[in-house]
């Protein structure tokens, strides 16, 4: 199986003056696979080749990231929200399923949040948007420190110190090791000073130095009617797996697989069963179709405040079949 994303797969479009980059491949029903912070298209690297035999894959290098541009501009979910409804609407693609990882779980709700009636399902993998917690690495990259201390990786002795640290806890065992050579990939772009301004300002438009500053428990409630997946790895030290949980609670009807084996990128570390439980989840549901009528049904409806809140559930172990809770 070749090496994904091939160059052939990668396009480029320049759109609001900007170029963006993003794989496209494959037919059949729409998948955007939308990366996490510092990342790009390559994280889905090890699941679009089978995913592609069904489904039609595009899969956007967020502006700041990976081969798209990186100017002084809004970062912001919301922004990148709409960056996600403008790539479709060049590629003439109306409704989609939306995967996102990390940071890209989080446009992703803000996509189906913003645009409901182009939004089919939603899968939301080690998303960031559920608590205030993170891990203490992200709150300082956030803070005024970082503008003294990122420019450092330039240096070789510093850039050499910060990837023998993550080798010792590889090494170690940690649950921040199992995430090694991913949490590398992200470190060796950040010499590049446009990669890095483009980091610090997405990181301060989520985190602050009190941790996670969005929360979307607040709108958990809109997903009624929303086929939901979250995926997470029980060993997740950027955003603990009790997230999940919360947000599995809060969002009616979603379904929750954990990866008793990973860490933060569950898509790397069991691609093969990642393909799968995404591809039963599009099969069992009806994709949402929410007009503008039932969208202002639901707000003016608002959240419930006389259910009472279900218990946390039991993680199931693995290869358990998925069940809607």
């Amino acid at each position: 199986m070749p090496p994904f994303p091939a160059e052939s797969d990668v396009y480029y479009r320049i759109v609001h003056g900007y170029r963006r980059a993003f794989v496209h491949v494959g037919e059949g029903p729409p998948l955007l696979l939308i990366h996490g912070i510092g990342d790009s298209s390559d994280t889905w690297r090890h699941v679009i080749p089978e995913l592609s035999r069904d489904y039609r894959i595009v899969a956007p290098d967020l502006l700041g990231h990976g081969r798209s541009d990186k100017p002084r501009a809004d970062y912001s979910v919301a922004a990148y929200a709409n960056a996600m409804r403008d790539l479709l609407s060049v590629l003439e693609i109306e409704r989609v399923t939306v995967v996102g990882h990390s940071l890209g779980g989080g446009v992703a709700m803000q996509f189906a949040y913003q645009y409901p009636e182009r939004c089919e399902r939603l899968v939301l993998v080690s998303t960031g948007g559920v608590s205030h917690e993170v891990h203490p690495a992200l709150r300082l990259a956030a803070t005024p420190i970082a503008d003294l201390f990122l420019p450092l990786l330039r240096l070789s002795p510093v850039r050499l110190t910060g990837i023998a640290g993550v080798r010792f806890m590889e090494m170690l065992g940690t649950d921040l090791g199992r995430d090694a050579e991913h949490l590398l990939r992200m470190f060796e772009s950040l010499p590049d000073a446009t990669a890095r301004r483009a980091f610090v300002r997405t990181i301060r438009a989520v985190v602050d130095w009190r941790g996670q500053a969005i929360t979307m428990l607040d709108r958990c409630y809109l997903t009624r009617g929303m086929p939901t997946l979250l995926i997470w790895g029980a060993h997740d030290a950027v955003i603990p797996m009790h997230h999940g949980e919360i947000a599995h609670k809060a969002m009616p009807g979603s379904r929750l697989e954990i990866f008793r084996d990973a860490g933060h990128f569950p898509h790397h570390a069991d691609p093969a069963r990642f393909a799968a439980v995404l591809r039963d989840f599009v099969s069992t549901t009806a994709p949402a179709s929410f007009t503008a009528e039932d969208w202002r049904a639901l707000l003016r409806r608002g959240r419930p405040s006389t259910t009472p809140a279900p218990a946390l559930p039991e993680a199931r172990p693995v290869g358990a079949p998925l069940a809607a809770s």
